[in-house]
């Protein structure tokens, strides 16, 4: 039972993470274009500094929604190989980033694609942004509902 409960939380902890890297993606994102439209925090006025917190949760959906079976098997791999380090997954991120880019490239619909250097830098960045948050709020504790001592309860051993 105490095993069920230990993969419960886990679960429940690759969850919040996952939603705490979309939505640094998206904050990421929101930032950098804004920033190529020459939007200064200088220029700051309210109503645009308002609309960030509608904008970002609201692409931060988009960004889980298309990211979610690339960084599903990056956070599989996690916790089998129990990786723990950051750069694992900031490059992880950019992995996911590169492989929805291609994805979309090849999806059929050529006003989806992203043809733009700046636009898959953007992309990309985020995508390592994504994953170095999802670290931060997950990541460093990967693999730790199955690496229990040898010998415990917890373990199963019992020799």
């Amino acid at each position: 039972m105490a095993r069920l409960v230990g993969y419960l939380i886990r679960f429940t902890v690759i969850l919040f993470g996952y939603a705490v890297a979309s939505l640094a993606a998206s904050a990421f994102l929101n930032i950098l274009f804004l920033a190529s439209l020459g939007y200064t925090p200088e220029h700051a006025h309210p109503t645009a500094t308002a609309s960030l917190y509608f904008s970002i949760p609201f692409a931060a959906l988009f960004v889980a929604y298309f990211a979610l079976m690339p960084a599903s098997v990056v956070i599989l791999l996690a916790e089998i190989l129990g990786r723990r380090d950051w750069l694992f997954y900031a490059l992880a991120g950019a992995v996911v980033a590169g492989v929805f880019l291609g994805l979309a490239d090849h999806s059929g619909d050529t006003a989806f694609a992203v043809r733009d250097t700046s636009a898959i830098m953007a992309v990309i960045g985020s995508g390592m942004v994504g994953g170095i948050f999802y670290w931060l709020s997950a990541g460093r504790w990967a693999a730790s509902w199955w690496q229990g001592e040898p010998g415990s309860k917890e373990d199963g051993w019992t020799g």
